[in-house]
């Protein structure tokens, strides 16, 4: 069969107006070889939102905004989605605005209730929310940061005023004689460190010398130590414990009135037997100075001794005398 002319133009034409037709509808974002759902949405602001904008779920591109048209009689703004059939979600799901990056627009995001089994049929009305962008995120940080920052330049701004206030012409004048005197100050210590630098190299040798008596000192220190700690310091501890403890023994039996030293501490019948015995030993010594003649007696004609007498009072104090003169 021989195709005329006239069917071959026919048929160009008619494939030219169905490549048209799909193109436009592409263009508006809806491709007529797909299976597509739509959806309303209403918005009191769409945040610049243009049509062809894509309809996430998780991230995944699953349609795209039809149209975007004004409702007169409610003020709002409605938007039509185009789902592809293969993402099916709740009816109560949520169509959000967000703004994916500083360029690419606004988007809409769906963000699926999947406790709700209920799911949601072409030409349904979805909840719309619009979520804050980066511009905004950014926005409502760097308010905060702007302020403290105008605070922080206000703040500057007094302290530079009061540093110049304080910087007077007899501050700095002040101020520029004290780094003169802190020149002359840094300059005299390093005359004074070159001095003692040429008085250590003179005298390094002595120095020496002494760093070497020092070391032998510590050497010699170091055997007296170990002299010191092989020495049996802990018999010689322990024997003079022993002294102490005998010493505090005779103590006790003094206080207690044992032994000699004990009666004579505590016995007052002694103590007084003795004054007395010293008290008559002084009277008769005192009587022998005054009368020897009672006690040493050479008579060839036999006299008889004369009876005692007591000293009198004048002869004690005389015979005090003499012997503190003696």
């Amino acid at each position: 069969m021989k195709i005329t002319r006239e069917i071959k133009t026919a048929i160009l034409v008619i494939a030219s107006i169905l490549l048209f037709i799909w193109g436009y509808s592409f263009l508006k974002g809806r491709d007529l070889l797909s299976n597509y759902k739509e959806f309303y949405v209403q918005y009191d602001n769409v945040e610049g939102l243009m049509s062809s904008a894509p309809v996430t779920i998780n991230g995944l591109t699953v349609g795209k905004v039809s149209s975007i048209k004004f409702l007169n009689d409610t003020g709002k703004i409605q938007v039509q989605l185009q789902i592809k059939n293969d993402f099916p979600f709740s009816k109560s799901s949520v169509a959000s605005i967000y703004e994916p990056g500083l360029i690419g627009g606004k988007q809409i995001m769906i963000t699926p209730n999947f406790e709700d089994k209920t799911i949601a049929e072409s030409g349904a009305t979805l909840v719309g929310d619009v979520k804050p962008g980066l511009t905004s995120l950014v926005a409502d940080r760097l308010t905060p940061l702007q302020e403290k920052v105008e605070k922080m330049v206000v703040s500057a701004d007094v302290l530079l005023k009061n540093v110049n206030s304080i910087l007077d012409a007899k501050t700095k004048a002040d101020l520029k004689s004290s780094v003169a005197n802190l020149n002359e100050t840094l300059a005299e210590f390093k005359v004074a460190s070159k001095s003692v630098n040429e008085m250590l190299a003179d005298n390094k040798g002595k120095i020496n010398s002494t760093m070497s008596n020092v070391d032998k000192a510590s050497a010699n220190f170091a055997k007296i130590s170990d002299s010191i700690s092989k020495a049996n310091i802990g018999k010689t501890v322990k024997s003079l414990e022993k002294t102490l403890a005998s010493v505090d023994k005779i103590m006790a039996d003094v206080q207690a009135g044992k032994g000699t030293l004990g009666k004579l501490a505590k016995d007052e019948t002694m103590y007084a037997n003795l004054t007395k015995s010293s008290k008559e030993l002084e009277l008769l010594l005192q009587d022998f100075r005054l009368n020897p003649t009672r006690y040493v007696n050479v008579s060839l004609f036999g006299k008889k001794n004369k009876p005692y007498k007591a000293p009198t009072a004048e002869q004690i104090k005389t015979d005090s005398i003499v012997k503190k003169k003696e």
